[in-house]
């Protein structure tokens, strides 16, 4: 899951200072895709990456009616493995996060850094005040059509769908963003990345996206979600301090037995969630999860309703944005319900 660093003020001068200084790095390091294609010390797999970008770009301006303006049309070749990290962070016995909010992006769920040693810093700040913490690394963020964003190497060790389902997906996020609705804002922008990589994949003469993996995927999500939904309930319960430790620490193991369980059973001799699930697990860890989907089946059936064309689909997912949130969520509830199964 790629969860964006979002640019904006801060009430910490030395936080807004860091992060205007990594996206002006970001800028002043940046060169036009097409100049390094046309580079001969271009790798040739870098110079494929890249044409393949460009021709994404293109498709989501054609096809799938996304921004026309000059975000991906650059590269940054980054000193690092991710671009940022972002800072996630909940009391002990709570799976709410800890907010930030911001002038532009609104309130969302992390904090995000353009260095893995000031990311670890607050990190370990909010550890000693007691706070279950977790740091993950960020190939890709949109800043929503205030700069140029950039293609990243970061985002260079995906595979090809990938790729291009990230531009999809950062675009959708400078076509329609609301303010303090992350699950509104990632669900339509991976609606986007998913129904558009379907599109792009049928363009080009390829088969559909793997449902296989795609199936896995939404079952481990799952697992995690119903692990959320338990320490919930626990945290809910009125227990004191020790039994909440106990209970905790019992449903994360129960968690365990239930993911080895379900991969032997759904997913004999595939493992690739075995070191996620063996790594220390906290609340903070499971936050990112069920972020990017949540509404995902409402915006697929208002885009069965728009018949499949885009500028249909737009005009009323705006109307969705301009509900006030309690209204919306009551609408986008209702479309949940006509989802596809």
């Amino acid at each position: 899951m790629a969860v964006g660093l979002m640019l904006s003020g801060c009430s910490t001068v030395g936080y807004y200072a860091h992060v205007a200084h990594g996206q002006g790095e970001l800028v002043w390091r940046r060169r036009p895709v097409d100049a390094v294609i046309a580079d001969p010390a271009t790798a040739p797999e870098l110079r494929r990456r890249l044409e393949l970008a460009r021709q994404a770009r293109r498709f989501a301006v054609t096809t799938l009616g996304l921004p026309d303006n000059r975000s991906y049309t650059g590269y940054v070749q980054l000193d690092r493995p991710y671009v940022a990290w972002n800072v996630f962070a909940t009391p002990p016995y709570s799976v709410a996060p800890v907010t930030h909010c911001f002038p532009f992006a609104g309130c969302v769920a992390y904090r995000g850094y353009f260095a893995e040693a000031r990311a670890d810093a607050e990190a370990a700040r909010l550890k000693a005040e007691g706070d279950d913490v977790y740091v993950g690394g960020v190939p890709a963020y949109s800043t929503l059509g205030w700069f140029a964003d950039p293609i990243l190497s970061s985002m260079m060790r995906w595979d090809d769908d990938e790729l291009v389902g990230t531009i999809f997906h950062e675009l959708a996020h400078q076509l329609i963003y609301v303010k303090d609705d992350s699950a509104f804002n990632e669900s339509f922008a991976s609606f986007v990345q998913e129904q558009g990589l379907r599109a792009w994949r049928q363009a080009r003469g390829l088969p559909p996206p793997d449902a296989r993996a795609e199936a896995m995927d939404d079952g481990f999500t799952q697992l995690v979600l119903d692990l959320r939904d338990r320490l919930k309930a626990l945290y809910a319960s009125g227990a004191d301090e020790a039994a909440m430790a106990a209970g905790k620490q019992r449903e994360i193991a129960g968690f365990r037995a239930r993911y080895a369980q379900w991969r032997d059973r759904e997913w004999p001799g595939d493992h690739r969630y075995d070191a996620w699930v063996a790594a220390p697990i906290n609340n903070a860890r499971l936050l990112p999860f069920g972020l990017y989907d949540h509404w995902t089946p409402a915006f697929a059936a208002l885009f069965r309703q728009s018949e499949g064309q885009w500028p249909a689909f737009y005009a009323a997912v705006r109307q969705w944005a301009r509900l006030p949130p309690a209204q919306r969520d009551r609408v986008l509830q209702q479309w949940l319900a006509a989802g596809p199964p």
